[in-house]
């Protein structure tokens, strides 16, 4: 895969910001407690079906506190449509009990307290970051890091790798809602089994070599 020329990103990310000026998550949520168990349950999920399991219950849990007090057997009542929701459950009411044991109920800034959190890793803490207090962070799924192989933007062979790429390559005035309009670019745009590259917005700056065309 060729890599994306460096004069080029600006451009590419300021069609994104054209197409959706201010992009958000597409997890329903009220709070920061509330956004955290969305993410933790989106894992290997989709966030249609995340906010389907999770509407009735953020109508009732709305702190950690009430979330230990629910309990992991009524929580999978809840969630038991999401993959993996028997981990899923006993990583949320652990993380819950975690949060009221040493964060006073508040969820913490920054990875190292985010990421000892049970059930979230770097990417759930980027998400948690960037969405919960404007932190430019990037979380990379597995929309971001097809998008950024795919095109040439920030090729790597881990999300990690991604990531740190992406961090170095993407101009700051962008980097804030960088996370977002690549997940949605990916989501909707650049899919992966048949990306709808004649419609694509940065068809002419993307490397892809296997780029689709109209019929």
């Amino acid at each position: 895969m060729a890599l994306m020329k460096s004069a080029v990103i600006p451009e590419f990310f300021a069609r994104l910001r054209q197409a959706i000026p201010e992009p958000e998550t597409e997890l329903e949520y009220d709070n920061v407690y509330q956004l955290l168990v969305a993410v933790v349950l989106s894992a290997q999920a989709t966030d249609a079906g995340v906010n389907r399991a999770t509407k009735p219950l953020f109508e009732k849990i709305k702190t950690p506190a009430q979330m230990v007090a629910l309990g992991e057997k009524k929580l999978i009542d809840y969630i038991k449509t999401i993959g993996l929701f028997r981990t899923k459950a006993k990583n949320v009411i652990a993380l819950s009990q975690l949060l009221i044991e040493r964060h006073g109920g508040e969820v913490p800034h920054t990875h190292a307290e985010l990421q000892d959190l049970p059930g979230v890793g770097r990417k759930t803490a980027n998400v948690v970051m960037n969405v919960a207090y404007g932190e430019a962070t990037i979380a990379v799924d597995t929309h971001i890091f097809r998008v950024g192989n795919r095109t040439g933007l920030a090729p790597g062979k881990n999300p990690l790798q991604v990531e740190l790429k992406l961090l170095k390559r993407v101009p700051e005035e962008f980097r804030l809602h960088a996370h977002h309009w690549l997940i949605l670019h990916g989501r909707y745009t650049c899919k992966a089994r048949t990306p709808m590259c004649p419609t694509c917005v940065v068809n002419d700056l993307c490397t892809f070599k296997g780029k689709t065309v109209a019929v």
